[in-house]
């Protein structure tokens, strides 16, 4: 059994179909990479799969649990935690108490709540701004800040939106360190990321959309070579460009 799995998931706006039928699971301990040109359906997914949207039919389960009708915070609990494409701290807390606030859905005692948030400041890298507030950090903090706080929610699921984007490739590379520490500590990721040399490198399968469908799914070598994936997303200048 998969530690999550999608089955027949659909959302529609309108008269736009932004997810179709999509089928996606995530096994204990495993990455993912989720994929696509923008406009996709990879975002309304994650809204889908996290429980910020209703899904128009389908169902998410989460070790075997369906989640239809939980709210975030509820799933949050059971396991899952997810970051923003774009990031909106508290601005005027602090990075320690923008940690505490996701730390308190597993520790309600103020006192746990501080201590595991010290702890994900420190694992992410911000130790020496924790008393800095969110609004003064750079970009590249904000998005470690982002990311500290699902992390101190304790997931066993961590759904990551671009938490690269905008960032230069020495941030970035800082990220692909950290979101690869975490995986081998045992979380089990799915990633939506444009950087393409990043998700290769992290990801262990990936799955690509196009206009809310799944077109492809398989490891990075098969989806870099695949014709489909070429001609809706990855462009022919990708393939003569990446390395052999």
């Amino acid at each position: 059994m998969s530690l999550l799995e999608a089955r027949g998931l659909a959302k529609r706006f309108g008269g736009v179909q932004a997810v179709a039928g999509l089928d996606l699971s995530l096994a204990e301990g495993e990455i993912v990479g989720l994929i696509g040109p923008n406009g996709a359906g990879k975002t309304t997914a994650f809204n889908l799969i996290s429980g910020f949207l209703p899904a128009d039919a389908g169902e998410v389960r989460l070790r075997g649990r369906r989640l239809a009708g939980l709210k975030p915070h509820a799933i949050c609990r059971l396991g899952m935690a997810r970051t923003f494409q774009i990031v909106r701290p508290f601005p005027q807390m602090t990075v320690l108490d923008n940690v505490k606030v996701g730390a308190l859905a597993r520790h309600p005692r103020a006192a746990h709540a501080v201590a595991r948030a010290r702890a994900v400041v420190e694992r992410v890298g911000l130790g020496g701004r924790e008393q800095v507030v969110a609004a003064a950090l750079t970009l590249a903090e904000r998005k470690r800040l982002e990311l500290a706080r699902a992390l101190a929610t304790e997931p066993a699921v961590l759904l990551l939106d671009e938490v690269m984007a905008g960032l230069n490739p020495t941030e970035t590379e800082t990220i692909v360190r950290l979101v690869d520490g975490i995986h081998r500590d045992g979380v089990a990721i799915l990633l939506i990321e444009h950087n393409m040399r990043a998700v290769m490198a992290l990801s262990r399968r990936i799955v690509v959309l196009s206009f809310g469908e799944r077109i492809a799914e398989g490891p990075p070598d098969v989806i870099a070579n695949h014709p489909k994936v070429i001609e809706a997303y990855l462009g022919e200048e990708y393939v003569h460009a990446a390395p052999a």
